[in-house]
């Protein structure tokens, strides 16, 4: 019998953050959020309906929230991809509850999509890059299965700029959300909220703003633009394929 590969760092990471939360997620990221993670989502669905694609695939969709929003909106087929079976599973069993006939999850890594060149009409990524070993190659393997002119759009935490919401951030991050975790999903959520903050922090420090939108134009996305949200606790990214 072979022996499964063992999945790098990065990706043993993120199985590790979300092992157990996928029953939950949904409810317990909004009242975490304040409910801005509705807000971003809104955003992100945006970006790649101004495409009008009709087929769209959603890598890190998680429990389809996404995918499922993308589908209403646009009336694509979406195709959903997570590393987590449990959250897939979850997604799959949400995709059904909703009738949504025209979304499908499958179990799949960012860094290697099981989609031939250039064969969806956009793309969407949600708190993916914190969870890969080499964000560009990444953002390349991403951007190779869209198809000339398709928007690719991205959801991601951010660090605030403003010197006012910056320590307030911080203090949200390290002090309050690792304990409203424990109150509201116990132990699973507060490894959580004590994981995010200093994930995010150290994820820019390593890859800065700029670098990311350098990224994405050497690999072959153009028009990359970028709306700050929330006092600058999330930002939506987007662009075109060239």
């Amino acid at each position: 019998m072979r022996t499964a590969p063992t999945p790098p760092p990065g990706n043993l990471v993120a199985r590790q953050v979300f092992d157990g939360l996928a029953g939950r997620y949904d409810r317990l990221a909004e009242w975490l959020s304040f409910w801005q993670n509705r807000r971003w989502r809104a955003a992100l669905v945006d970006a790649v309906a101004a495409g009008s694609p009709r087929l769209v695939a959603d890598v890190a969709t998680g429990t389809a929230g996404v995918a499922l929003a993308l589908t209403a909106r646009t009336g694509a087929r979406v195709v959903g991809f997570d590393l987590d079976e449990g959250m897939a599973r979850q997604g799959l069993r949400n995709v059904r509850a909703a009738r949504a006939s025209g979304v499908a999850i499958a179990v799949a890594r960012g860094e290697q999509l099981p989609l031939p060149d250039e064969s969806v009409d956009a793309l969407s990524f949600t708190y993916l890059l914190r969870y890969v070993d080499d964000p560009a190659a990444t953002i390349a393997e991403l951007a190779r299965v869209v198809r000339p002119g398709g928007i690719i759009a991205n959801l991601e935490f951010a660090v605030p700029v403003s010197s006012l919401w910056r320590p307030l951030w911080w203090l949200y991050t390290r002090t309050v959300l690792p304990l409203a975790g424990l109150l509201t999903g116990g132990m699973p959520w507060c490894r959580v909220g004590s994981f995010l903050g200093p994930s995010i922090t150290d994820h820019y420090r390593r890859y800065p703003l700029d670098w990311t939108v350098s990224a994405w134009e050497r690999a072959g996305i153009g028009e990359v633009a970028l709306r700050r949200m929330s006092l600058g606790g999330g930002i939506v990214m987007w662009g075109r394929r060239k």
